[in-house]
């Protein structure tokens, strides 16, 4: 799609309480079947999964990290307060669904796209500010390895918070940053007043009849043009990313296998590198077919959180993100995307800016082994901040 259909979606979701926009940016995808698609308007919301087990139209909306507390054998925790539901999908009153092909598809009400967002709104944002400070994120890592040292855990997934006050127009941001920084599960969402700007590159799940396929992500590097060839054979071969990946998925491998037949989970790609625009990733591919009588609470229950954001084994460092974290992740390493006709794909919310109440939120973080090294985790979070400050300040600059 075009950069005016953009804006023209962008101006729908102005009008109304409830707005998703998932966007594929034309990244080549041998899973997804859609290019984009825009769902304005509640119809109908959908609290739970198990709501969506017999519903075949169109569900556009968000898994909250915190419905982890709905899985049992999870120890739920109350530390922080919610401003998002755990779980929230809405079946729109109008929709607009692209194909890779180009077949387009409306739903619902008919809309009347005449209009466009205004670009030329300012945007004003004050200085960003960490929620843990580097002595207290040091000592954190320490305890980690000290963990994974006595068993505890293998690898953890340790992550920070940046917030800064501001005083902006989501739907102008996010127009900006997609066309910056395209992705191929970018999402635009709007629940109320609280707004998500999503530059995801990673898939949790896909359901596609039959069949499961999770593509999670571990090792990234800043693309470095003239350096191409040098980054991508430097990642491809690097101990700690491609140890970090296998411990992945053996996690998600586990998962699929409880709810997948037996002898169908398979690893068609391990630890391929994916080139986007800002950066080089190392991407698996696992698949695997259901058994029978598997609903979606069943899938959900079984596989969320994704294993790339929590950690190995899933349920034992998700006790000690809980104590060790210092923010409310919220959406943050959730998911968003859809349901439709008995089949979904669900996005890995990372890389994304939450806006509500005047504040800006974006979160970053990464995966602690024994082998890492306190200090360049720091800087790594810091960098991975860095990059969507940089950007920031392009669109200001607009």
């Amino acid at each position: 799609m075009g950069n005016n259909e953009l804006l023209k979606w962008l101006f729908e979701a102005q009008k109304h309480d409830y707005a998703a926009i998932l966007l594929s940016n034309n990244f080549a995808d041998d899973y997804g079947k859609y290019e984009s698609i825009a769902g304005f308007g509640a119809k109908t919301i959908f609290h739970s999964p198990k709501e969506l087990d017999q519903f075949n139209g169109l569900a556009l909306g968000h898994i909250s990290y915190q419905y982890k507390n709905s899985i049992p054998n999870i120890v739920p925790t109350e530390n922080f307060n919610e401003s998002i539901p755990d779980f929230s999908f809405f079946e729109p009153e109008s929709a607009i669904m692209i194909e890779r092909n180009g077949q387009k598809r409306t739903l619902g009400a008919e809309i009347n796209f005449d209009s466009v967002i205004d670009l030329t709104v300012n945007q004003q944002i004050g200085e960003w500010k960490a929620t843990t400070e580097k002595d207290q994120y040091l000592k954190t890592v320490s305890k980690i390895r000290e963990d994974i040292r006595n068993g505890v855990y293998y690898e953890l997934n340790y992550c920070m918070q940046f917030s800064a006050e501001a005083d902006i127009n989501p739907y102008v941001l996010f127009y900006h940053l997609n066309k910056l920084a395209p992705s191929p599960f970018a999402a635009f969402y709007k629940i109320k007043d609280h707004f998500v700007m999503c530059a995801s590159p990673e898939r949790f799940l896909q359901k596609n009849n039959q069949t499961l396929v999770s593509q999670p992500i571990k090792g990234t590097r800043k693309r470095i043009y003239g350096k191409e060839d040098e980054t991508i054979i430097e990642l491809s071969n690097h101990p700690k990313d491609l140890a970090e990946n296998v411990m992945i998925v053996d996690l998600v491998r586990n998962d699929l296998s409880r709810i997948c037949r037996a002898g169908t989970v398979q690893v068609p790609a391990l630890c391929k590198i994916y080139t986007f625009s800002h950066v080089h990733q190392m991407i698996s591919t696992i698949m695997g077919d259901l058994k029978d009588k598997i609903n979606v609470l069943d899938i959900i229950q079984s596989t969320f959180p994704m294993g790339s954001m929590t950690g190995a084994p899933k349920i034992e460092v998700m006790r000690n993100i809980d104590i060790m974290e210092d923010f409310n992740r919220e959406i943050y390493s959730g998911s968003i995307g859809y349901f439709f006709e008995g089949n979904f794909d669900l996005n890995v919310v990372i890389r994304s800016l939450e806006y509500c109440n005047e504040v800006l939120k974006y979160s970053v973080g990464g995966a602690i082994t024994f082998d890492s090294i306190a200090s360049e985790e720091y800087e790594e979070c810091l960098t991975k901040a860095a990059g969507i400050f940089e950007l920031m300040n392009k669109v200001k600059g607009n």
